[in-house]
């Protein structure tokens, strides 16, 4: 019931497994019938495997660590993001922007810089074991059962016509992981 229809918004989830990249987009997909972007270390471009499935997908690369302009390249992929949610599909962003061991870690504010800029909503999403699925280091899931849990889309329309600075992005991004900690039971202490 949560997620909205029609219209564009950000899918923001927690990150245990490379399987959240799967169960996240399963699960909402099919009740958009839109089309879904994610935001993906451009690590992961460099296999044929999932470069091609990347491509497919029309996912965005993000530049991490020391990568030649990275920053640069960085910026470009927002402009993307935002550019396919202007075009009214869905963007989804592991706000953690890497796999955590189970408890959340430090956010980035890449999701709330998107949000803002492309004025739309942040649609909060928990999950819940999915790193005893598909832990860390093994490449077959295993058969544990997992749980996916979607909260109420979240508006930051008041911030639109503000001018906003790194503390605003830092809140902003502090209120959705609050909100993704509260559907899996954790805290967010950052």
């Amino acid at each position: 019931d949560n997620i909205p229809k029609g219209k564009p918004f950000i899918i923001a989830s927690n990150h245990a497994s490379y399987y959240d990249s799967l169960l996240v987009p399963s699960a909402i997909v099919p009740k958009i019938d839109k089309k879904l972007h994610a935001l993906v270390n451009s690590y992961y471009w460099k296999p044929f495997l999932t470069r091609f499935f990347l491509n497919l997908w029309e996912a965005i690369p993000v530049y991490v660590g020391k990568e030649k302009n990275s920053k640069e390249k960085n910026k470009q992929a927002t402009e993307k993001a935002i550019n396919y949610l202007k075009n009214k599909e869905v963007v989804m962003i592991f706000p953690e922007g890497r796999r955590n061991d189970g408890k959340l870690i430090k956010a980035y504010t890449g999701v709330a810089k998107i949000a803002l800029k492309a004025r739309v909503p942040v649609l909060p999403v928990g999950v819940i074991d999915s790193n005893k699925v598909l832990p860390r280091g093994k490449t077959f899931p295993r058969f544990k059962r997992c749980e996916i849990k979607i909260g109420r889309l979240m508006s930051f329309e008041k911030y639109y016509s503000k001018k906003v600075d790194e503390k605003t992005y830092q809140s902003i991004t502090r209120q959705i992981m609050k909100q993704i900690a509260g559907l899996i039971g954790q805290k967010y202490n950052y």
